[in-house]
Parts: C-alpha cells; structure tokens; sequence
C-alpha cells in the first residue's frame, strides 16, 4: 500500500508572501496512467477543479472540494521526505491555482515533475511532461448520469461543465510549451469519432507534430470491475486508430483504496 503523509493543518487563506495551495491529499505511489506508468512518485493533490465530470474519481476535489492550506515551503518538505525523482501534480485542476506555478518553479530541476490538467487553462509555468486529459462530451454531467461521488446539483453543473470542457487555444498552447501527452478516458467507442476529431482540429492549430503515439487511450473505470470491462474494448479501439493504450496501475493493484 503506497505511504501517505496525512495534513495536519488548520485550514487558512493562502497569503501572497506565503503561496500556498488547498491540498486534498499529499501521498507517495506508482504513477498509474500514461508514458510514466510504474514510476514511484510523490502525489500533489489540490482541491477545486473549474470542470464537473460525473465519473470524477476524487470527488473531494471537484464536486464537494475538501482539504487544507499547505505553503509552498511545507509542501516541499513534505515532498522531500519521500525517497522519488518524480512529482505528480494533480485534482481537480491544480492549474486553476496561482501557487501552483509557485510550486513548480521551485522543483524545477531538483525533480521530473508531470501535471495532470484538463487542458483548459495556459499558464506560462514550469512543467517537464504536462497529461493533459481533454473532457469529452459523455463526461458532462446529467440526470441520468449523476456525480459518482453523491448528490450534486448537476443541472447547475451540467451546462457550465459543457461549454468549458474543451479550450483548443489552451491546449494549443500547451502541446506547443511542454512535452506532453494527450490522454483520453473513454466510456466506449461512441467517444472515438469526437477523440479523432479533438486530435484534427489540435493538429490544426498547433505548430507542432502530434503523433498517434502522444494521444493515449484510457478506459474509464475507479475500480477493477469498472475499469477490466472496458479494457479489452478500449485496447481494440488504440489499435484500430493508430493511438496508445494505458493502463491503470493503482486501479488494478489497489483497486479503488484511497490515495493510490
């Protein structure tokens, strides 16, 4: 089981000459998804995300936000404790949040550092490899496909969470500032037709290459049962398109245990 280190903190409002950042959860593990899978890691995860998915799988950053204010010092002496090269920011959105480039800037070159982002916001920050995950439209939130996480006011949601979804000059940017990869979770190959599409008008825009091998495929799914029912259906589409399949390591190690 991976280790944690748990917040201790009052919770308090983040100061400009103390940058600080609401954290969920702060917590060493494999990386799960993508080009780093199996890579020990330091997990950074702040709370609030400017986006709803109904099959978020930390609802305690998004649809119901919780955790405390850490500064940038604390953080990084938290991050220090733990034997890795490598720093996964991750949400909700940690890009929503200004300390977040404070954070960044400080790692720079002391650790590999990956953020995982919905690809809706730019900002000119720090990053070795940004994952970005753009949100399809069966992630938008209805009646019919509430939050996992509980009761929400998806119809709130539902049409706010829609039209923010997908930002091309945001990703455009990214893909052009960083390394990067472009990562998909998919409910089903109903969703392929608007992931071949994204990837087109992405190409288009941006000044440079994105290959089939940058744009990867993940099967939606928080827990084993979830996750190996569409896993073969997902690996046949990564194949039949030209695009890389990842896997979930925690979900099929851990299942859905919390901070993994």
């Amino acid at each position: 089981m991976p280790v944690s280190s748990d917040a201790d903190a009052v919770g308090r409002e983040t100061d400009p000459d103390r940058p600080s950042l609401p954290i969920n959860e702060l917590f060493y593990s494999l990386q799960g998804e993508g080009i780093l899978a199996g890579t020990p890691s330091v997990f950074v995860r702040t709370s609030g995300c400017n986006l709803r998915c109904w099959f978020c799988d930390s609802y305690h950053t998004s649809w119901e936000p919780t955790g405390a204010w850490r500064t940038v010092d604390e953080l990084l002496d938290r991050i220090d404790a733990f034997d890795a090269d490598h720093v996964v920011l991750t949400g909700g959105e940690p890009l929503v949040h200004d300390a977040a480039g404070n954070l960044l800037a400080r790692l720079q070159g002391r650790y590999h550092t990956t953020v995982e982002t919905n690809g809706t916001l730019a900002p000119d920050v720090p990053i070795d490899l940004v994952s970005i995950s753009p949100k399809l439209a069966s992630s938008t939130p209805t009646p019919d496909r509430p939050p996992a996480g509980g009761d929400a006011d998806v119809g709130t949601w539902a049409e706010r969470h829609d039209h923010l979804r997908v930002d091309l000059a945001a990703l455009a940017t990214l893909v052009e500032r960083h390394a990067f990869q472009l990562k998909f979770v998919v409910t089903g190959p109903e969703d392929l037709p608007e992931i071949d599409s994204l990837v087109d008008r992405l190409r288009d825009a941006a000044s440079v290459p994105i290959r089939g091998h940058d744009v990867l495929l993940m099967p939606e799914g928080t827990t084993r049962e979830a996750f190996s029912a569409r896993r073969a259906t997902v690996a046949d589409l990564a194949l039949e398109h030209g695009y890389r399949y990842t896997p979930r390591l925690h979900v099929d190690l851990w299942n859905d245990a919390p901070k993994t």
